[in-house]
């Protein structure tokens, strides 16, 4: 009886066993399966793109994929951003193959270039990187050259191959750096590729045949397949977060060159009208709009922050404390447009040794277009300001005849003296025979219980000297 019983057991054990050893590889079998990471970029190349190429890339590193294949249709889009993309693609730990789907244009190009292997649809395009403005504008040599450079390095970092011709060995580009020039540069002239004065495009077929195209496939999956020859596998799609999405549209240069106009015009509205609260509401909210996705992306640091706002106590300084423009302006101004430039670029106490040249320069242009944007704008709010419309209310609206009448008035005040009963910087308040009225100072700024002298009238309003 004993015997039976282990008998049995042994059999059971055996069972379980034999089942848990299937089930175990069927698992392992499952997770044998190469994991291909895709990420789309069916837009313009913009930090929203930089964001999502980069958290795809990190993505895929941390589960381990065995390649990345970006799925691309753009017709280009900011060159700072691009640099940022292909750098992450020829630094990439996993390797990068691209499927252009239709476009793959300027930027996209140079994105393009960067991958381990090009793949494109039938009907497909690539190149045509000449940097442009926002309004389709080639713009001068000097950023022409930098495109250049930039996008010859991309297709040199591919390598080459080497060719056995009998007893000589005969070494390649594997993408020959001159054809990815002349996507940039009109004066190239490539026998049998593009004529002198021609910017190079490449369809698929042309591609192909210039090495700068691995194959023609229809799909995703073709290209997994017949090109990167993996038969079993996983397509997982990268989907980014909500916040990533927002934290792309909020580091848009464009969207931070207007939130840098609406800061100055903001602080220069409040210090010419104390008190009315619209103005510094405005400037608050822009500051913290354009902050906040830097500092939570771990670009700008707290001591930045309070350069920033170093800078504003400085100009309040010196409208409020020490009138004038002198050094606490100057050094306020330098403070406010220091902290937006470091703001946005990854540096460790003014030491850029990690820092790309592109990253300084965009952040320098976005900063500066924000302040001449900003320039502008005052001098457009200042000859409306007043106006009928929606600028009206900014002003103090006063009666023509009543006007007429008090300008009367006031003339009969012109050689008296007054009292200054708040500072004139250079407009506010002094007692005439114990009245009230508002004045504005002739030059400087007076101080309050100063003697002034009632000097002219005009438009009712007093305008006085000490």
């Amino acid at each position: 009886m004993n015997k039976y019983f282990l008998s049995e057991l042994m059999k059971t054990l055996a069972l379980f066993i034999y089942i848990f050893i299937c089930s175990t590889s069927i698992i392992f079998a499952q997770n044998d399966k190469p994991l291909i990471l895709q990420i789309n970029i069916n837009q313009e190349i913009n930090p929203t793109s930089q964001i999502f190429l980069s958290k795809g890339l990190a993505e895929a590193y941390n589960k381990k994929a065995s390649a990345v294949l970006l799925h691309l249709n753009t017709y280009g889009g900011t060159v700072v951003d691009a640099d940022s993309m292909r750098s992450a693609i020829l630094y990439s730990k996993i390797p990068v193959y691209v499927f252009i789907d239709n476009n793959a244009a300027s930027a996209g190009a140079l994105i393009a270039i960067a991958c381990k292997g090009i793949y494109m649809r039938k009907g497909a395009n690539i190149g045509a990187a000449t940097v442009v403005n926002e309004t389709g504008e080639v713009m001068p040599d000097k950023y022409q050259s930098y495109m250049r450079s930039t996008i010859r390095a991309t297709a040199e970092a591919q390598g080459k191959d080497t060719i056995i011709n009998g007893s000589d060995s005969i070494f390649t580009w594997k993408r020959d750096p001159k054809i990815a020039e002349a996507m940039v540069d009109p004066s190239l002239y490539i026998p049998q590729v593009v004529d002198s004065g021609k910017v190079l495009s490449l369809t698929t077929e042309e591609a192909i045949n210039l090495k700068y195209c691995d194959g023609s496939a229809e799909s995703v999956d073709e290209v997994i397949t017949k090109y990167l020859g993996y038969k079993d596998y996983v397509v997982e799609l990268y989907k980014p977060s909500l916040y990533d999405k927002l934290r792309g549209f909020l580091l848009n240069p464009a969207l931070q060159a207007i939130l840098i106009m609406l800061i100055v015009a903001g602080i220069y509205f409040e210090l010419q009208t104390p008190g009315m609260g619209f103005p510094s509401a405005t400037a608050l909210a822009a500051a913290i709009i354009y902050f906040t996705p830097l500092y939570m992306d771990g670009l700008a640091e707290n001591w930045e922050i309070i350069i920033f706002v170093i800078g504003i106590i400085l100009i309040f300084f010196e409208i409020f404390v020490i009138p004038g423009f002198g050094i606490a302006g100057i050094s306020g101004i330098a403070c406010i447009s220091l902290g937006l430039i470091l703001a946005m670029i990854n540096n460790d106490y003014f030491s850029f040794e990690h820092t790309q040249g592109s990253d300084i320069t965009r952040s320098v242009l976005t900063v500066f277009s924000g302040l001449t944007l900003g320039f502008f704008f005052l001098i457009f709010l200042s000859s409306r300001i007043g106006a009928k419309g929606m600028f009206q209310k900014f002003a103090l609206e006063t009666d023509l005849h009543e006007a007429s009448v008090k300008d009367s008035t006031f003339k009969n005040f012109i050689g008296s003296q007054a009292e200054v009963i708040s500072d004139l910087r250079p407009s506010g308040k002094v007692m005439i025979e114990n009245e009230i009225y508002d004045a504005i100072a002739l030059t400087g700024f007076i101080e309050k219980g100063q003697k002034v002298r009632i000097v002219k009238t005009d438009n009712a309003q007093l305008y006085v000297s000490k």
